[in-house]
């Protein structure tokens, strides 16, 4: 947050704050002025307070406060997505970090001293996120079950623009019949569903969730596609190409080395490794503590620096192809297919993880919208390999 917008110096909340009135902290009033919103306003991007202790709430625990007070019913907005750019365009994020100075030291803390992203836990995320239940996915996400940003340049639905984005990542990989793909994090195998019927290859996927798993099985039956439950550093073996998509997030910076070096080893000389993944605008040594704590446990998304940095002297960067304003538009698109299919979710689900999942689209679209969050495709290449790479689109 620029000092400019504040009216405190010190980045304290307001002493008035500590009582639990309806009136509006002045901090929070300065904050809400430079990003554009009001409290109780009447813009569809306003926040509407429903709890006045919402303001302590945000001060003392910044935005997983925030995030928590919502799901508590403490405050509403009728366009979250809306909210949650102009928040981020003056990266209020950071300011909640300074109000909740003692928490966000402790997880800067927790994410420096420990590998949170170590082989002990690299299940977690698949337990407390991927395996919620195969009927929410299916509801939200298109035919293919990409659970990754599509790629809208000539798409005018969903189900057209993920499949223009698996298309177009088996032609930057250069896929020839009768080769061999690795798929590391291959979800519910829609990529290698996919590669296999269009461009004839065998496919190994692999993933940390059991329900995916069951899933991607089912729907490759019959197809020259392997799916294994493994983490990716037990990887053995030789592939022609090797694709990471929407599953660096979950490695981890004290991870970058090993997972570049086990795609390395695996990958034949003369192939082709993709890297699809969300990356920050610049490098941060913890994750928002909403996201960490309800959607994607022990998650890190890599600064360009960090990828770069992590790959050198074990791959070229051939291309590196950043279309990270098309996720908020797949964003939008998986809440209005989640919306849609609510009823036959409610029951079985709840008011509260309604507006959990509302929160986590509503806010990563804005994340996206906001320009902090990019989503980067890089192709790279060993030094063995020969001739020219030309760039797809």
């Amino acid at each position: 947050m620029r000092s400019t917008t504040l009216t405190n110096p010190e980045n304290r909340p307001d002493l008035e704050a500590q009582s639990d009135t309806g009136h509006v902290p002045s901090t929070l009033q300065s904050l809400a002025a430079a990003a554009g919103f009001r409290f109780n306003g009447n813009d569809p991007w306003d926040i509407q307070v429903l709890d006045p202790r919402l303001y302590r709430r945000i001060f003392v625990d910044g935005s997983l406060g925030f995030g928590e007070a919502y799901m508590d019913g403490w405050w509403e907005c009728a366009r979250l997505d809306q909210l949650f750019h102009r928040l981020l365009s003056v990266d209020a994020d950071r300011q909640a970090d300074r109000w909740a100075w003692l928490r966000s030291t402790k997880a800067v803390l927790r994410h420096t001293l420990f590998n949170l992203q170590s082989m002990r836990r690299a299940f977690q995320v698949g337990e407390r996120h991927y395996n919620i239940g195969n009927d929410v996915f299916t509801t939200m996400l298109d035919p293919t079950m990409s659970y990754s940003c599509a790629y809208w340049a000539r798409a005018n639905s969903l189900a057209d623009a993920q499949e223009h984005k698996l298309d177009m990542i088996c032609r930057k990989l250069e896929l020839r019949p009768g080769e061999r793909l690795l798929d590391i994090g291959c979800g519910w195998g829609g990529l290698a569903r996919f590669a296999a019927e269009r461009y004839n290859v065998e496919v190994v996927g692999i993933t940390v969730s059991v329900e995916q798993q069951a899933l991607a099985r089912e729907r490759c039956a019959g197809l020259p596609v392997h799916i294994e439950l493994m983490d990716y550093r037990k990887l053995d073996g030789h592939f022609d190409k090797v694709v990471s998509v929407g599953m660096f997030e979950h490695v981890g910076p004290k991870n970058y080395p090993s997972f570049f070096e086990v795609a390395e080893r695996v990958l034949k000389d003369h192939g082709l490794f993709l890297l699809h993944t969300i990356g920050n605008y610049r490098p941060t040594r913890k994750v928002d503590p909403w996201i960490d704590k309800y959607i994607f446990p022990n998650g890190h998304l890599p600064a360009a620096t960090e990828i770069s940095n992590a790959v050198e002297g074990r791959f070229l960067i051939e291309d590196w192809h950043n279309f990270g304003p098309d996720y908020d538009r797949t964003l939008m698109a998986w809440w209005e297919n989640f919306e849609r299919g609510w009823d036959d979710l409610c029951e079985k689900y709840g008011e509260r993880f309604y507006r959990m999942w509302k929160y986590y689209l509503m806010s990563c679209a804005g994340f996206f919208r906001a320009r902090q969050g990019q989503l980067w495709q890089v192709v790279m290449s060993k030094r063995a390999r020969t001739g020219v790479y030309r760039s797809v689109r």
